[in-house]
């Protein structure tokens, strides 16, 4: 059996993206709320979020450039 010596990425889903969009409004994320709405370890995996100092969700120079990709 022949294996990718990458992983593959999925794109990310409608939910996913509309989290990255409500960071990037300036919403608020804490590791409760993010498990509460079902915030997939993919966008930290990915790097489109990142934990702040007060361990909340913020989001990434990446996941701008997404945003920007799906919106453009």
């Amino acid at each position: 059996m022949n294996r990718s010596p990458t992983p593959v990425h999925d794109d990310p889903t409608v939910d996913e993206l509309e989290a990255l969009k409500r960071l990037e409004m300036g919403d608020v994320l804490t590791l409760p709320q993010a498990l509460h709405q079902h915030l997939s370890g993919r966008l930290l995996e990915y790097g489109y979020v990142a934990h702040d100092a007060r361990n909340e969700f913020v989001i990434t120079a990446k996941g701008r450039e997404l945003i920007k990709r799906q919106d453009g």
